[in-house]
């Protein structure tokens, strides 16, 4: 199977937060939140995290 990987618009949105470069808005925000939920693979929950 396949690994999931972020878009290049995605991937230059996230470096750019991470370094201080930009201040990311609610959208950019929602926008990294769903790419990195989109690629978990263990679906769910997980006891003792």
């Amino acid at each position: 199977m396949p690994k999931k990987q972020s878009s290049s618009k995605v991937s230059t949105l996230a470096s750019k937060v991470l370094s201080g470069s930009k201040k990311p808005t609610a959208k950019d925000a929602k926008t990294l939140a769903a790419s990195v939920l989109s690629q978990d693979e263990t679906k769910g929950n997980k006891k003792g995290r």
